[in-house]
């Protein structure tokens, strides 16, 4: 009987330190979910030169903006946290740190924890109250209610969409100002144009949504009938709506910018119509990019009609 000896596999090479760092703080950028942060941050920054064009204080501002971030990011890590078993469990987010086991609870309890203590005194000491207010209710409405509501029903998109708004309100507090119906009609549009915008994704992830055990309204309803509905009446309402900050008294040139907020809100409620009538792959992604052009084209002519 012949025998051989087995011989060891060679052990991979360990990645350089400077790699493996990387890694890492790619894994906490992750955790943080930057594209929200960064959106937050835009319609904050925009908001705050809405209010007070020529008079806020630009330290103010920006501790304002990075305690809006600390709080964003932590709701998000915070978010991972909580729901790092269903995303496991959905090829969209499988490899999400948290999911994939590359960053620990632990880990992600103690960057959430540091994030909202630092963001919450920055606001308190460096802002003022009702921003910090604004922003903890934002944390409290994303993570104790919006997250667990993800698994219940499909109400959790309105929950998130208060939650989503309220940034907005925080950049225009800021300032000092005090909130009017302008800064309402602004948090109302950005309230309003989430389920156009969450309509189109739950529709082009619905499969994902439904193996993670999300209620969301593609799931319970299939058809996808009662997310076209939702989509068109939001983006109905939200034309109106967005008429607000031309109504008089206002400064700068009001028409263009309601000539503006006109032709952008009945693109998106057309294409948000033929998603409706549609409901395919095709007519939710051309909905969920106008979405995407949307708010900042609509912000950005505002702020600086205004200005």
């Amino acid at each position: 009987m012949s025998t051989t000896s087995a011989i060891p596999a060679a052990a991979a090479p360990a990645l350089p330190l400077s790699t493996r760092l990387s890694a890492r703080l790619s894994d906490y950028l992750e955790l943080s979910k930057p594209r929200i942060v960064v959106l937050e941050l835009i319609v904050a920054s925009a908001a705050a030169l809405i209010a007070a064009p020529h008079s806020f204080q630009f330290n103010v501002l920006l501790a304002a903006l990075a305690g809006t971030a600390l709080v964003a990011a932590s709701a998000s890590a915070a978010n991972h946290l909580l729901e790092r078993n269903t995303d496991a469990a959905m090829p969209r987010t499988a490899n999400r740190p948290l999911a994939a086991g590359r960053i620990t609870a632990a880990e992600a309890i103690v960057l959430s924890s540091i994030g909202l203590v630092a963001g919450m005194t920055l606001l308190l000491l460096a802002v003022n109250r009702l921003t910090a207010l604004l922003g903890l209710a934002s944390w409290v409405l994303y993570v104790v209610i919006y997250t667990p509501m993800k698994r219940r029903t499909p109400q959790n998109t309105t929950v998130g969409a208060v939650a989503g708004a309220l940034p907005l309100l925080m950049g225009w507090t800021a300032t000092g100002v005090p909130l009017d119906l302008t800064a309402l009609s602004l948090a109302s549009v950005l309230f309003l144009w989430q389920f156009p915008h969450f309509m189109a994704i739950a529709w082009l992830y619905r499969d994902d949504y439904a193996a993670g055990g999300h209620k969301m309204l593609t799931v319970v309803d299939p058809s996808g009938l009662r997310a076209g509905v939702l989509a068109v009446v939001a983006a109905a309402l939200l034309i109106p709506v967005s008429l607000v900050p031309a109504l008089p008294p206002t400064s700068g040139s009001p028409w263009i910018y309601a000539v503006w907020a006109t032709g952008l809100g009945t693109v998106q409620l057309l294409l948000a119509v033929r998603f409706a009538i549609r409901r395919d792959h095709p007519s939710a992604k051309r909905l969920l990019r106008a979405t995407l052009v949307f708010l900042p084209a609509w912000m950005a002519v505002l702020a600086m009609v205004r200005v």
